[in-house]
């Protein structure tokens, strides 16, 4: 049988400057708590806050310059090398603390990975090799080791190193405002927030050296270059005002999602839509800025998330009006600038809303990385299968799930794994499950979009991926590429690390399988659709020459079925109760697959009429009308326990090759369909 190349994937510089700042941002974003903590202290307790105390306010220089960078320190360690990289990193951070006169975030970002790295490289050095009882004596010295050289190395070196870029950017920011240029940085940020690049400028610089002003000044116009909710909302108003059909419908959802929730990328499918947008966003971001400038208005602390909330809960005593006029300003220049882009379209946004926004939607979340926890929100965009969970580390577990698990999903499960093999990633799990069986134990959860709804409550940690196409979705694709950015060596917690867990849920999985197998017969929950060499075969009579027709008689949807479960029946597979549940099945679902199959099946409930696992195919040369696509092969499948699968692999493997489908289309005998399955009765 063919099989299908597949080119190394290359790896782009917007990926990889993604990546990077996806790092910056996880040390910092689980600390921005701490953050906000000493912004209030700061806010309240220092001689020009609201109530003045000075024995409080001498919280304030121990946490900036201690706590805040220790805990950035720590967590780089841990992300690296788990508690201990963040106990070594945190130890190693003290050199560039104590080195230096400013606080030391950016030293933080780097001694805490930096030791952390190197205590695990060391680690896998003596692995397996020290004598049991010496354990503890050799992990407890050698990170000692490690982290009081990492110290004196970070003191001496690092710490005068990162002290004279921050002076040096820090020059390079007074300049940039007493020339009146900061609000020409928006060209750079605005787009680099919608294509998801910011976040190592933002959380790498602009961050450190706000703090580093908000000390000497009590308040830094840093913190706001990008927090600014004004422009995304001016964008989303617009919308609301002159898009049409989904999305007019969805921007006001979103707006208040992004001005008050302050998650700013709910609007970024909004301006790749229709990508000149992006000038709205300009416009208002250097508006905001030069707004900033003039009143000299700034926030004592960071605001994270990015709502209007939050922004005024960082605001200096002193600049309320200015935040607010800048946020306000921001907004309305936006929103003038998208309107007449909106409104002098040659093709109104609108006219296909629903493809385009859930396209733009998926454009986001493939530059993003991984799923969305709020793109459902925008109407139709969850059709199209957008995310309720965003991915926390690496993928191991892919279930497919369908009404009884034994049809569509183990098809689907086939293809997508065969893809995700390709790709070079053949330790992720790829089940499928009835779901009525599914458990919160999974990484991606993929359904057909009308069952979507029923996964959800039961796999809320999962991203979810919702399909009308079990054969040839495009959502494979996307999986595909979220499964390489999650897994790729260097993440936290990448593959390399995801053996023996991945392999420890895989067992509980099987075990729980075969449990449900003996039970219920009618699936395999959690049941691997290839089976490996190890499994025991198939019986010889699952698919059999008088099983397969090559010239169909029905010429409905209904018909087909009923040819298809007859033939069932025929064998002594199923009862007439059974091809009832084949019918009830299709009117919930439809059992299209794409690629001209159709895989009509009994439902969950059904399996009480299953004798034995059988297949059916019957091909259509005339094609038949199934719920508006055309269908040429109609293969009835009846499962008990894990039989079936082998021969739904074979044909799942078929039918995702354009030429096997064609010699299927032109197949003269009942042999050669039999062959073209790859003999899998053998």
């Amino acid at each position: 049988m063919a099989t299908e190349t597949v080119a190394k994937p290359r790896t782009s510089l917007r990926v990889g400057v993604q990546k990077f700042g996806t790092f910056l941002s996880g040390m910092i974003m689980p600390n921005m708590g701490a953050f906000i903590a000493w912004g209030i202290i700061t806010a309240f307790f220092i001689p020009a806050g609201f109530t003045p105390n000075e024995e409080l306010a001498k919280l304030v220089g121990p946490m900036i310059t201690y706590l805040l960078p220790l805990l950035i320190g720590f967590t780089g360690g841990r992300m690296v090398h788990g508690v201990r990289g963040g106990v070594v990193g945190a130890a190693a951070t003290m050199g560039v603390i104590v080195g230096t006169d400013i606080p030391m975030f950016i030293g933080a970002m780097i001694m805490g990975p930096l030791t952390a790295w190197i205590m695990k490289k060391l680690d896998k050095v003596w692995e397996g090799r020290v004598k049991p009882g010496f354990e503890m004596l050799i992990d407890n010295f050698s990170a000692g080791i490690v982290a009081a050289v990492l110290a004196i190395f970070g003191m001496l070196v690092i710490g005068p190193v990162v002290k004279t870029f921050s002076d040096g950017a820090s020059a390079v920011v007074e300049f940039l405002v007493n020339n009146g240029l900061l609000p020409f940085t928006s060209i750079f940020i605005e787009p680099a927030k919608v294509l998801f690049l910011n976040n190592a400028v933002n959380h790498g610089i602009l961050t450190p050296l706000g703090t580093e002003q908000a000390l000497a000044n009590g308040k830094s116009i840093l913190f706001l270059l990008e927090a600014n909710p004004g422009p995304g909302v001016g964008i989303l108003l617009a919308y609301m005002f002159f898009g049409k059909g989904l999305a007019k419908a969805s921007a006001p959802g979103a707006a208040l999602i992004q001005f008050v929730g302050g998650i700013h990328e709910i609007y970024f499918p909004f301006v790749l839509m229709k990508p000149i947008i992006i000038l709205a966003a300009i416009g208002g971001g250097m508006t905001g800025i030069f707004t900033l400038v003039l009143t000299g208005a700034g926030l004592r602390s960071p605001a994270a998330p990015g709502s209007i909330i939050a922004v005024f809960a960082a605001t200096a005593s002193d600049s309320y009006f200015g935040v607010a006029l800048s946020v306000l300003l921001a907004a309305t220049v936006s929103f003038l600038i998208a309107s007449v882009i909106l409104k002098a379209s040659k093709t109104p946004v609108g006219d296909t809303e629903e493809d385009s926004l859930a396209a733009a939607t998926s454009q986001m979340e493939s530059l993003k990385g991984k799923k969305s926890s709020v793109s459902s929100t925008l109407g139709g965009a969850a059709g199209a299968g957008v995310g309720t969970a965003v991915l926390a580390g690496p993928v191991r577990n892919i279930v497919f799930a369908c009404d009884a698990g034994m049809g569509s999903s183990a098809m689907g499960a086939s293809v997508l794994r065969n893809k995700i093999k390709a790709a070079g990633f053949p330790d992720v799990k790829v089940t499928n499950s009835a779901i009525a069986n599914l458990s919160d134990t999974y990484d991606i959860v993929v359904t057909h979009q009308d069952l979507t709804e029923r996964a959800k409550p039961v796999t809320s940690s999962a991203a979810h991926f919702s399909v009308d196409n079990f054969m040839n979705s495009p959502r494979y694709d996307e999986i595909v590429e979220l499964v390489r950015e999650s897994n790729t060596e260097g993440t936290a917690g990448g593959t390399a690390d995801a053996g023996a867990p991945a392999g420890a849920g895989a067992g509980a999985a099987g075990a729980g399988a075969a449990a449900g197998a003996a039970s219920h017969g009618a699936h395999a929950a959690d049941a691997p659709v290839d089976a490996e060499p190890a499994a025991a075969a198939p019986p010889s009579d699952i698919l059999v020459h008088d099983s397969v027709i090559l010239n169909g008689r029905a010429t409905t949807r209904d018909a087909a079925i009923d040819e298809a479960g007859r033939l069932l029946l025929a064998r002594g597979a199923v009862d007439e109760g059974y091809i009832d549940a084949m019918h009830e099945r299709e009117e919930s679902v439809s059992t299209y697959m794409g690629s001209f199959l159709a895989i009509p099946h009994g439902t969950n409930a059904a399996k009480d009429h299953i004798m034995k696992s059988a297949v059916s195919v019957i091909r259509y040369p005339d094609g038949i009308d199934w719920n508006g696509k055309q269908v040429k092969f109609v293969v009835g499948v009846a499962g008990v326990n894990n039989e079936h699968l082998h021969i739904l692999s074979s044909i799942a493997k078929v039918f995702t090759n354009k030429a096997q489908v064609a010699q299927l289309e032109a197949a003269t005998s009942v042999d050669e369909v039999l062959e073209l399955f790859g003999k899998v009765n053998a």
